[in-house]
């Protein structure tokens, strides 16, 4: 169950810097290494791989509204 819940904050947390760094991109981009650098490689992960990022939401989302 608490694997449940850390795959929901990770994906949550992709999503959020995908759309932050579509927003005002100068805002993650400037934190490329160190501890911030986190949120620039998530955010990186959102944009090349939105697609499988999208299916995972949708899974996520299904099985947190019919399964749980």
């Amino acid at each position: 169950m608490q694997f449940f819940f850390l795959l929901t904050v990770i994906l949550l947390l992709i999503c959020t810097c995908a759309y932050i760094r579509s927003l005002a991109p100068s805002l993650l981009d400037r934190n490329k290494t160190g501890l911030l650098g986190i949120f620039w490689k998530c955010a990186r992960i959102g944009e090349r791989k939105s697609p499988y990022v999208a299916i995972c939401c949708i899974v996520m989302a299904f099985s947190i509204l019919f399964i749980q």
